[in-house]
């Protein structure tokens, strides 16, 4: 009860934190850039962000009850119209391309040649249409350019860098299935081989006898050689294990829940935990070289934000005890460490120590989405679970 109040107030402070240093009323959409007491420091919008932030707005509005406020819905719509009228850069790269960044007024500084942009577009699209009906979707533009052509996206193939299967790709287009197909059967029909075939690609990264999850492999499920293959990243694993605890409850699919508790939550934690500091390693080498990453021994906000709702999750579904204690672990960690009582919202960057680095509450990496997706998210499952035990 102590922990859901805390979520719950947590909760309510970085909404306000956003709510009130956030939005841009002169151009509209949101300022990323934030400084510590939520002072804008830069004016740079970065797209990925923007549909995250209008994403939460949206699911928090439409999902609970204290924020069906209007505010929050005209916030969801501001970012909304802001990404409709300046994301796409039809000459960047095909149809339905999306910048990486524009300026302040909505004009393109920087493309990615990825799908991320377009990927949280739709997300952000979908989760506002279930409140205004107002569709707008690009999906099967995203998924011809992961498995069939990625020519559109302006990255060309050279001869000594064959494609990979990197995980971050099939867990975005499984997380953006399971947005699109939320109470609708035929959307989850047509989707359906898409699906299994993410949970395919991301089963592939568990490696080396099934100790280690690799955060990139070859196409045909191989260990890749030097740095890039004996790359770990704890906290995206742990992402990928609620991912896939959460399809594989869904399905009703017992040895994929036991998989994604077994291998992508309980394997990155004992190896990505810190035992002398605390906190979870950013990324880590499987063979024990030091990774080539500067920030690897950091503590970042988000894989501790992952790492809760995968243990919470998991301790829903399973009530084993050792998985209850790994979320106590994380929280008392996650916090006494990241969260700013004195102006809000959370930290991000921490030292291996635990002390502050970067002091920033908005930048290019760290928007409204993970902090708040993770006190709703835990808001949600504790209460699922006290209502349980109080039947």
């Amino acid at each position: 009860n102590a922990k859901e109040r805390k979520l719950r107030t947590e909760l309510d402070r970085v909404v306000d934190f956003w709510l009130k240093y956030s939005h841009d009323k002169e151009h509209g959409g949101y300022f990323n850039c934030l400084g510590k007491d939520g002072k804008v420091y830069d004016e740079l919008k970065y797209v990925w962000l923007q549909g995250r932030q209008v994403w939460m707005y949206s699911r928090l509005y439409r999902t609970m009850e204290r924020f069906h406020r209007p505010e929050i819905l005209e916030a969801a719509k501001s970012g909304a119209a802001f990404l409709q009228k300046f994301a796409r850069v039809q000459a960047s790269g095909g149809p339905g391309k999306c910048a990486f960044c524009l300026t302040r007024d909505g004009r393109t500084v920087k493309v990615q040649r990825t799908i991320f942009s377009e990927c949280f577009y739709v997300m952000a699209m979908d989760e506002l249409s279930r409140i205004t009906q107002d569709k707008e979707i690009m999906m099967d533009r995203l998924i011809f350019w992961v498995q069939t052509d990625s020519s559109d996206l302006g990255r060309p193939q050279l001869p000594g860098d064959p494609p990979i299967n990197s995980m971050a790709v099939p867990m975005m287009l499984l997380c953006l299935v399971d947005q699109l197909t939320e109470g609708r059967t035929d959307v989850a029909e047509k989707y359906k081989d898409l699906s299994g075939w993410c949970v395919e690609r991301i089963l592939q990264h568990i490696q080396r006898d099934g100790k280690a999850i690799l955060e990139n492999v070859t196409l045909n499920g191989k260990e890749l050689p030097g740095c890039q293959g004996r790359l770990q990243n704890p906290g995206h694993a742990l992402e990928a294990g609620w991912f896939l605890l959460q399809y594989a409850l869904k399905k009703g699919d017992v040895h994929l829940q036991k998989t994604a508790v077994d291998k992508f939550m309980e394997i990155p934690f004992h190896t990505g935990w810190d035992k002398q500091h605390g906190g979870l390693f950013y990324f880590l080498d499987v063979d024990g070289h030091c990774p080539t990453q500067l920030e690897w021994n950091m503590k970042l906000w988000w894989p501790h934000c992952e790492a809760l709702i995968a243990y919470l999750m998991a301790y829903g579904h399973s009530r084993e005890p050792v998985l209850l204690d790994r979320f106590k672990q994380i929280y008392n960690y996650t916090f006494t460490h990241f969260s700013d009582e004195e102006h809000g919202e959370w930290f991000g960057y921490l030292s291996r120590q635990g002390e502050v680095v970067l002091d920033f509450k908005g930048g290019p990496f760290k928007g409204f989405f993970h902090v708040p997706r993770c006190l709703y998210m835990c808001e949600k499952l504790l209460d699922s679970l006290l209502e349980r035990q109080d039947s």
